[in-house]
């Protein structure tokens, strides 16, 4: 079960973001949600973009350069690793046997093989890839989100989005399938990185959830062609009906005709949001953008029965619907993904199989249905892995050197940028920084370098901290 996660999150300015979906079961539908469509309407414009939207899958725990899109076939056995290189469209691009579907699509993206930070931490370096911000989190800890942390790279777009000529149906952020540590053994962790931070708690995600289970007796968190995962509203398949929300409505103007004698607010602009927050809510639109179900059988095999072939199929219809922003967190039952310390069995078997399909599929779908011109995938790491392996086969934290994948919205297929050391340890030309890529991605929607943010306090922010956007990999 899909459920959109709602906590207080208000702002200064008393506005309630995330009880976006939940708010009619909350007993706060039409209090909250007009205020923030209100400000939403007010918020900065932007230019034009070469990309609508973005899709950021984000690879949690740090795939191996070594493993996936820089390998070192010439390079000694201890550095080198297990697998081997196959061919793809690519010139002069290694990519492991174990991503098959992705090396046949080769021209359809480029490979940075030299994103590069100093800080080898998971937590750090989640917060810094997601937000292009160097900030303030502990080496081993960062384990929860703070009203300090810098906002995401997905907020400052939420709030920078302008509106639309007609309602928007859905927020401009979003994040799949879990908000980044839920699933992890240790506890629910809230990872830094993901929401907006000092911006304003207006600006966090939609987040949604799947529950945890044990692997035994829920296939879906691997490759089980059998699993099944259901993404429905919660609240909106049988909890909350059209006549529930039609009598909370008819409350709502019960206590409007009380507050018009008492408040001198111009309630007549009040009531035209409290009308689109009712049509969110109650629409077909937006029942139909988070029903995964509606997509045929083949087209949810093609993308992969399992977590991360349906999230990136989600991805997609929430793009469809009109999402600016979707972060898809590659999870597995322990939450830590890609930390592959000792069990390269469960890279080859799991996470490289799972990531190749789901991949290949959205790109290949956004381009069947027109949209890949228009939107911009993103796939990395927070960090890459260590040359020298373990014996087992392992890798440790590397954080110096490791890949991203980018795809559409004008990116030049089959190339790739940078070139690193005959180790797969550093980057000896064209280092790419988190700050240049979030510098690219805010140049690729078209909000402005110039922008100014303001955090609760008033306080002045640059957009982001001193990037160069990488116009050179788009045509």
């Amino acid at each position: 079960m899909l459920s959109i996660l709602g906590r207080p999150r208000h702002t200064c300015n008393g506005i309630s973001r995330r009880e976006l979906l939940t708010a009619g079961g909350a007993g706060l539908f039409g209090l909250s949600l007009p205020q923030l469509m209100r400000a939403e309407a007010e918020s900065p414009s932007q230019s034009p973009g070469r990309a609508k939207s973005v899709i950021f899958l984000f690879l949690f725990g740090g795939p191996s350069q070594l493993e996936t899109f820089d390998m070192k076939p010439d390079a000694p056995s201890e550095i080198r690793g297990p697998f081997s290189p196959i061919r793809c469209r690519t010139p002069g691009l290694h990519i492991s046997e174990h991503l098959p579907r992705l090396a046949d699509l080769s021209d359809k993206y480029c490979i940075v093989r030299t994103m590069s930070h100093s800080y080898n931490d998971h937590s750090g370096g989640a917060h810094y890839i997601q937000t292009g911000r160097r900030w303030h989190i502990p080496i081993g800890g960062g384990f929860n989100a703070t009203p300090a942390d810098a906002p995401s790279i997905g907020s400052v777009v939420e709030l920078t989005n302008q509106e639309s000529a007609r309602p928007r149906l859905l927020p401009s952020y979003a994040v799949l399938p879990n908000w980044l540590g839920r699933l992890e053994q240790s506890g629910q962790y809230r990872r830094p990185g993901q929401y907006a931070g000092w911006l304003g708690q207006a600006y966090n995600p939609m987040t949604t959830s799947v529950d945890k289970r044990d692997a035994a007796d829920n296939p879906y968190w691997r490759d089980c062609s059998d699993a099944e995962l259901t993404y429905a509203l919660d609240g909106m398949s049988g909890g909350v009906t059209l006549d529930v929300l039609n009598r909370r409505a008819s409350l709502l103007d019960q206590f409007e005709l009380s507050r018009r004698q008492l408040d001198s607010v111009a309630t007549n602009v009040f009531t035209e949001y409290r009308e689109k927050a009712l049509h969110l809510v109650t629409s077909h639109e937006t029942r139909n953008a988070l029903d995964i179900q509606a997509e045929s059988p083949a087209m949810r095999d093609r993308y992969g029965r399992h977590l991360l072939g349906q999230s990136c199929l989600m991805a997609r219809r929430l793009v469809e619907s009109g999402v600016r922003f979707v972060t898809v967190h590659y999870e597995t039952v322990d939450g830590y993904g890609w930390d592959s310390h000792l069990n390269s069995e469960d890279v080859k078997h799991h996470l490289l199989p799972t990531f190749d399909q789901a991949c290949s599929a959205l790109l290949t779908d956004l381009e069947e249905r027109g949209l890949l011109d228009e939107t911009l995938v993103v796939a990395m790491g927070e960090m890459g892995r260590t040359p020298v392996a373990t014996n087992q086969w392992g890798r440790g934290h590397w954080s110096t050197l490791f890949p991203a994948l980018l795809a559409g919205a004008g990116i030049r297929g089959g190339s790739t940028y940078g070139r690193s050391d005959k180790k797969a340890a550093y980057p000896i030309e064209s280092p790419v920084s988190p700050e240049d890529m979030a510098a690219t991605l805010f140049w690729a929607l078209g909000i402005d370098e110039k922008t100014v943010l303001y955090n609760a306090e008033g306080r002045p922010t640059q957009l982001h901290d001193g990037g160069t956007a990488l116009t050179e990999l788009f045509s």
